[in-house]
């Protein structure tokens, strides 16, 4: 009975999300997406770029000279991004940080998509565990809003190229800021990624080795496989069916899919965590169990948390009271 009742909540939920959303044209916008591509027309020639990103290992390497332009002021950070869009709110990042009163320890958060607001509880309560939070705007999100838009719809979207741009600007923001973490003498350095802000977490810590503990709420591994079957992203999928298969889709954001980085997941240094939820219809369970097994065949031995909630009310009590306590639990290890 309770279950049914969460299930309803979780689809109740789902639909307020699809409020404001528009429906939007299929575009390919390789230029966007790949440094130096020029315009293509075909989806083949599209695939063909991704796959030289994906063997590309500076691919989501910061640019040369992108460590200037800090600037903090009562518990704000604002920085230029690394990648220049043609939204000019976009291009300087903003994150809310909460002190944790030592340079011991700090974890950035990467939210989900089309968050209305950051997590004041997270930062809360673990900045009374002395873990200095910085909550960062992903691309198009809060202060990096695009004037006129009702939701983060160039953050994610059936325009192939600017989605991979703006998760890759999103990680490059992300490991620039973990940069100027470590100049500020913070030793320990975490990442916590919820639903879509786990793809961006876990491509920083599968390419960061100064990242030490990952926590990703809400993941799979094929962010593709992802948006054609998960229940936030019909209207995207909508807009591609006509146009691409899911098997050329799956190839196009190749450089995004996390089963392609397991390797770097599995690194040692690195402790891994996910949480999960067993009736969540956004991210399929069998999503994210094929990308556990991807992580432990290259040698990860990740801490798993499945909760018998959704996808939303993983949100609610007690569900994120065992996901933050098992968060905990991974910021205290090896301590």
């Amino acid at each position: 009975m309770f279950h049914n009742w969460l299930d309803r909540w979780d689809e109740q939920r789902a639909r307020r999300g699809e409020e404001g959303k528009k429906a939007a044209d299929f575009v390919l916008d390789a230029e966007r997406a790949f440094p130096g591509a020029k315009k293509t027309a075909s989806i083949e020639e599209f695939c063909v770029l991704a796959d030289s990103a994906l063997a590309d290992p500076a691919f989501f390497d910061e640019p040369s000279g992108s460590g200037q332009g800090f600037e903090r002021e009562e518990g704000w950070l604002r920085f230029p991004s690394g990648i220049f869009t043609d939204i000019e709110e976009n291009n300087v990042v903003w994150a809310k940080i909460t002190e944790g009163g030592s340079l011991d320890r700090a974890m950035v958060v990467f939210h989900h998509w089309n968050a209305s607001a950051r997590n004041r509880q997270i930062a809360s309560f673990f900045s009374l565990l002395g873990v200095t939070v910085v909550e960062i705007a992903m691309p198009y999100h809060f202060e990096r809003s695009r004037p006129g838009s009702t939701y983060a719809d160039y953050m994610l979207s059936p325009n192939l190229g600017r989605t991979i741009q703006s998760v890759r600007q999103a990680v490059l923001d992300g490991r620039k800021l973990i940069r100027w973490l470590k100049s500020e003498g913070y030793r320990e350095i975490s990442v916590l990624g919820m639903s879509l802000g786990s793809w961006v977490a876990a491509i920083v810590a599968a390419h960061d080795l100064a990242v030490s503990k990952a926590s990703l709420f809400l993941t799979a591994g094929d962010l593709a496989d992802m948006v054609w079957t998960g229940r936030a992203t019909r209207s995207i999928r909508a807009s591609l069916e006509p146009a691409i298969g899911l098997a050329d889709f799956r190839r196009a954001w190749a450089p995004l899919d996390l089963e392609n980085y397991v390797h770097g997941l599995a690194r040692p240094g690195l402790n891994l965590q996910l949480v999960l939820a067993r009736r969540d219809k956004v991210v399929l369970p069998e999503l994210s169990h094929r990308f556990i097994r991807r992580l432990k065949d290259a040698g990860a031995r990740p801490d798993i948390l499945e909760l018998n909630c959704g996808h939303y009310s993983l949100a609610m009590p007690p569900y994120i009271l065992l996901a933050g306590l098992r968060l905990k639990r991974l910021l205290r290890r090896g301590r």
